[in-house]
């Protein structure tokens, strides 16, 4: 995959003076997902507005194409008229996820049970990841499975002759695993049931209700979420506003904190409290975030933040709530440098396996740009300093390797808006897979950052 490296195009940050603006955040990058897969799966006509246009969610708008659903964009509005549920076409070649996970994992269990060959391939960083966590379950359906060592791609899947529901418990805190076994289930006859011990972002279910599927969840005493889907039902199309991303929004969020003088306000931000993890953790640090008309749409949580720079503490985060914070942990840690005292990050073990081997890439790049912090198994601490001195790049070799990760690079872009030397990132293209418009907004907003 050597094509990957001659496309880097390095960016730096440099101090800059207090943030301002008011912006809208991109669409939440799990509910753009299933928008397109929902929408190509049901029957009928789906409207979606507030669409993450980022590269890994145009991958599943391609996938669902190649499988019979017909796609369209008028104005600001995604129209879809998906095939019905069980009635997926085919795809004539291989389905090319390039660097999106979710999509990925999402479409191995929605095509899992369909008889026919369907072959998943992505780019190097993707093609480095464990697929084996959604492949054993689908395993246990009766789908046969061709797969590189370790579960890697390329996949190939197919169909069972006689696909039977299984009861699953799910090994690790992960929705996609989760949404890939309801999501098989979807095309298989009976009752599909899931057990989650920890629970992770719902957006699976509350969509797949919402699209007309038979699904309920039962929570115990101790909290563990029972969730059962009758297959084989009908799906009909749906209009659907997309909140903005939390993930994304963590991003100006933790800039307007770290810069002296800021004040921000971001719209129309998903507060669902599986992704709220952050917001809570910088509030317990000190953040200055105040939640403005929370409100209802689609189902879901949503409100504007008002944010202001502030002083902020290190803290010991709860492992607990890492799973509905997972991908906030980088830019956590870039809150953390400019924090007086110390930040503890326990319960990080899944960040090995994410699109870079996320812990080490932040525990490096810290300690280039004169961060005093201690990479552990499965735990990060950083010790802040904060007013930023001493930290960013010392020399101009230093250049942080993002390792083809979006959030590696734009969590250290962040950074160096509020340390006392620039800080500089190999590359600022994988951005937009996620967040296309970061550079554009942040500037937009009085940061200094700038392809080099």
């Amino acid at each position: 995959m050597g094509h990957v490296t001659a496309h880097l195009r390095p960016a730096k940050a440099s101090k800059s003076r207090g943030l301002k603006g008011d912006i809208r955040i991109p669409g939440d990058k799990s509910i753009s997902h299933r928008s397109f897969m929902f929408g190509g799966l049901a029957r009928g006509e789906t409207r979606i507005t507030g669409l993450l246009e980022g590269e890994d969610v145009i991958n599943t708008g391609k996938a669902m194409q190649a499988m019979g659903a017909s796609i369209r964009k008028q104005g600001d509005t995604w129209i879809i008229n998906g095939v019905g549920n069980g009635c997926l076409l085919a795809p004539e070649t291989a389905l090319d996820f390039g660097n999106a996970g979710t999509g990925c994992r999402l479409a191995m269990g929605l095509m899992g049970p369909y008889d026919f060959d369907t072959t998943f391939i992505g780019d190097a960083s993707l093609s480095s990841r464990p697929m084996g966590r959604v492949l054993d379950p689908l395993r246990l359906m009766g789908v046969q499975v061709q797969a590189q060592a370790g579960d890697r791609l390329p996949v190939t899947v197919r169909g069972p002759r006689a696909p039977a529901p299984i009861s699953y418990r799910v090994p690790m805190a992960s929705a996609q695993v989760k949404s890939a076994v309801l999501l098989a289930g979807l095309n298989i006859p009976g009752t599909t049931t899931v057990i989650e011990p920890v629970m992770t972002r719902d957006h699976t279910e509350k969509m797949l209700q919402g699209f007309g599927a038979t699904l309920e969840v039962e929570t115990d005493a101790e909290g563990v979420r029972t969730i059962r889907l009758e297959g084989r039902g009908e799906l009909v199309g749906q209009t659907i506003d997309v909140p903005g991303d939390p993930s994304s929004t963590a991003f100006p969020l933790v800039a307007a904190l770290i810069v002296p003088g800021s004040d921000v306000t971001i719209r129309n931000v998903l507060m669902n409290p599986t992704r709220t993890g952050l917001i809570q953790t910088l509030q317990e640090m000190g953040a200055d975030i105040e939640v403005l008309d929370p409100r209802q749409a689609g189902g879901e949580d949503v409100a504007d933040l008002r944010v202001r720079s502030s002083d902020l503490k290190g803290v010991t985060v709860p492992a607990e709530r890492a799973p509905s914070m997972i991908d906030e942990y980088p830019v956590l840690a870039i809150a953390a440098c400019f924090a007086q005292g110390e930040t503890m990050m326990p319960g990080l073990e899944e960040l090995r396996v994410k699109e870079s081997d996320r812990l080490a890439a932040m525990a490096r790049g810290l300690e280039l740009n004169g961060v005093d912090c201690t990479e552990g198994k499965d735990w990060l601490s950083v010790r802040g300093r904060p007013d930023g001195k001493g930290l960013g790049n010392l020399s101009k070799e230093a250049v942080v390797a993002t390792w083809l990760d979006h959030r590696i690079a734009m969590s250290f872009l962040v950074m160096g808006l509020a340390s006392e030397h620039p800080v500089q990132v190999d590359d600022c293209s994988i951005i937009a897979t996620s967040f296309p418009e970061f550079m554009e907004m942040m500037t937009g907003m009085g940061a200094e950052i700038a392809e080099i």
